[in-house]
């Protein structure tokens, strides 16, 4: 397992940073992460500060100027061990759901192979909408493995479901999806 490749993206949340944390956590485990942030994520945490936890070049845009890297949403998803996408917006699983491709996060989503695990991150209220419950039973019918949320403080100061979990459980989740187990 030391060697795998993992994808991580990490979507516009407040919670981005512990996504750049399991990043942390996944490396000292031996893995080799790629990081990708969309445009919203980039709000939050910095390309850089992701890079210097994975030691690796972070991604934020389907389209790159590098000669050898035309179609980077299909090379981050080659040989790919497991795509982690923590935390993952309402928005971010929507658009998966039903799929729409118009970053490179989201075109590496329908591109990837691998096992998925998300990790979901909103209000309570978001979380609990029709079209949220909906998009995360399609979701998990396509084989998508929830990590969370858990319930807890929100951002906007409520408390309640939509919280996303520690990274400590996300990595054990996804240990155990890799079956490395926790």
């Amino acid at each position: 397992m030391a060697s795998e490749r993992i994808l991580l993206g990490i979507t516009g949340s407040a919670a981005a940073f512990k996504g750049v944390a399991l990043a942390s956590l996944l490396r000292k485990r031996g893995l080799h992460v790629d990081g990708v942030l969309t445009e919203a994520g980039t709000r939050f945490v910095t390309a850089t500060q992701l890079a210097c936890v994975t030691g690796r070049p972070v991604y934020t845009s389907l389209f790159t100027s590098q000669p050898d890297d035309p179609v980077p949403h299909i090379a981050l998803t080659e040989d790919l061990a497991l795509m982690i996408v923590a935390p993952a917006t309402a928005d971010f699983m929507a658009r998966a759901a039903w799929g729409l491709a118009d970053d490179l996060l989201s075109a590496a989503y329908l591109a990837c192979e691998a096992p998925v695990v998300m990790a979901p991150s909103m209000n309570s209220r978001m979380w609990r909408n029709p079209a949220t419950v909906d998009n995360v039973l399609r979701l998990k019918d396509r084989g998508v493995t929830m990590a969370g949320p858990v319930t807890g403080g929100l951002a906007c100061g409520t408390e309640g479901p939509g919280r996303l979990m520690e990274p400590e459980g996300i990595m054990d989740i996804c240990l155990e999806v890799l079956g490395g187990g926790a």
